[in-house]
């Protein structure tokens, strides 16, 4: 598969504008980092060649200058809000998020309850954490925020939230998920050292929308769609336009948000300069939403093609996802024609997914579920449901074959071995559907492995499958869905329930 990323070139190059950032303020940033900091795979299906974790690999660079602090909001602990992605609670994944950056040798002393109100829940799980050796501070819900610039920049605003002790350069600010409240942390804390005369800086990490390419290039159009339940619109940014001439690509909220932070800003660090005396000694050291960003993603697409061919491929992805979320009571149809617009502004249909059309194929074909996926070398193998297997799992040893070089003729399982595993599920599980899903043959072939070689070989081509993108069409189980999942297959499916 074509690589259209550089991913050492975004390594090294991010991490300098980082650097050079905090040496523009007093020795000291906030960084409020957007998106996921380590498992970002929309990012990785958009820029091929972005690895999942680059964001973190970057940071590793600077980690004996940084620390992190996690963000949660009390409403969402209120809430037991999941994060749909791993389906945990977000107070369990703060947890997770800490033991993954401390394994990587970073600093994480400290977490922010925001949004506070005396929530029961909130403060029980703030014991839980100062329990674990943890510090934990309170910010507190205020009146009329964002707008009511006066009320927030005064003691009894931001001044009245817990001063988060830090001790790096670096301040890295995340959270579970969005809403968080990051950003309000951010500033509070740019407050907070303003009163004991420091005079700390602010940016803002996202790697979508991309502002140094077009606004309706497709890897921009491809982070709409991922955000389409949000209603975020990527636009041109017009105080970045006005300030310096030039076109920057930004989304709504920040654009939105812009004038009211240059009120907080120029409240926190005085009027700009007239004789134009350089910000924080100035007043607010940004002149646009585009400024705030340290994001270099732009400068390391080095086969645009290939960004392209990925992105749109990951729109139509989103789509599928959206019709079965609609399908199961999960989404909107206002997400699904949001995301259809999207579609014909980058000239494209469902058909453009070349799995698509050859699952369709073969489902007229045979008269029952298929399945397709694209192989590495562009090859497209297709499979169908049958008495023994479903649709996913007869694709999945269709693939296999197809990468370990074996002929599509040989049984990598014979009928005798699958039939008494049948039996199990039907007769002592009373299960309804006897076919085999793919958990149940991968573990079927490791212990097959131990006497025939074809098997072992299969195995041995499972990492092959990562990047791969396959069509089902219908519906597939939840245990299907989490095994392409783990094996990194683009997985979509048309919104029809088996029968």
């Amino acid at each position: 598969m074509l690589h259209g990323f550089d991913n050492e070139k975004y390594l090294r190059i991010q991490s300098e504008h980082i650097k050079e950032r905090i040496s523009k303020f007093g020795n000291k940033l906030y960084l409020e980092f957007g998106g996921k900091l380590f498992d970002d795979y929309h990012a990785s299906r958009v820029l091929p060649g972005f690895e999942p974790d680059s964001k973190l690999k970057m940071l590793t660079q600077l980690k004996d200058d940084a620390e992190i602090v996690i963000v949660i909001s009390a409403v969402d602990i209120e809430k037991n809000k999941v994060r749909g992605d791993l389906g945990i609670t977000y107070d369990v994944d703060v947890l997770r998020l800490r033991d993954a950056f401390m394994q990587r040798g970073f600093l994480v002393n400290s977490v922010v309850i925001t949004h506070y109100n005396g929530q029961a829940s909130a403060m029980a799980y703030r014991e839980r954490l100062e329990r674990l050796g943890i510090n934990v501070y309170y910010h507190y819900i205020i009146e009329g925020y964002p707008t009511n610039v006066e009320l927030i920049d005064s003691d009894e605003g931001f001044g009245k939230n817990d001063y988060v002790e830090t001790t790096r350069p670096l301040v890295v600010i995340t959270a579970p998920g969005p809403g968080s409240g990051k950003m309000a942390v951010c500033l509070s804390q740019l407050y907070q050292e303003n009163k004991r005369g420091i005079k700390a800086g602010y940016a803002k990490f996202e790697t979508f929308p991309i502002w140094s390419i077009p606004l309706k290039h497709p890897v921009n159009i491809a982070y709409e769609a991922a955000t389409a339940d949000l209603d975020d619109v990527n636009m041109i940014d017009p105080f970045h336009l006005e300030a310096y001439g030039e076109t920057a690509v930004n989304y709504n909220r920040d654009i939105e948000i812009f004038p009211v932070l240059n009120a907080i800003f120029e409240r926190i660090y005085g009027e700009r300069d007239p004789q134009g005396a350089n910000a924080p000694q100035g007043g607010n050291p940004y002149k646009s939403p585009t400024d705030m960003g340290v994001n270099m993603a732009g400068f390391c697409i080095s086969d645009d093609e290939a960004c392209c061919a990925a992105s749109k491929d990951e729109i139509i992805r989103r789509y599928y996802t959206a019709l079965c979320d609609y399908a199961n009571g999960k989404s909107s149809k206002h997400e699904i024609d949001k995301i259809a617009l999207l579609m014909k502004q980058a000239k494209i249909t469902t058909d453009d997914r070349r799995t698509t059309v050859a699952a369709k194929e073969r489902r007229d074909k045979e008269g029952v579920p298929a399945a397709a996926i694209e192989m590495p070398d562009g090859t497209i193998i297709t499979a169908h449901s049958g008495d023994l297997l479903g649709a996913c799992a007869a694709l999945l040893l269709n693939a296999l074959k197809h990468l370990a070089g074996i002929d599509h003729s040989v049984k990598l399982i014979s009928q005798k071995m699958i039939e008494p595993i049948q039996h199990t599920k039907v007769s002592m599980l009373h299960g309804s559907n006897p076919r085999l899903h793919t958990d149940e043959v991968l573990v079927t072939l490791s212990i097959l492995s131990l006497l025939d070689d074809n098997c072992r070989r299969a195995l041995d081509c499972l990492p092959l499958l990562d990047g791969c993108q396959a069509h089902t069409t219908v519906m597939t189980s939840e245990v299907d869905r989490k095994i392409f999942k783990k094996l990194g297959v683009g997985l979509t499916s048309e919104p029809i329930r088996k029968d």
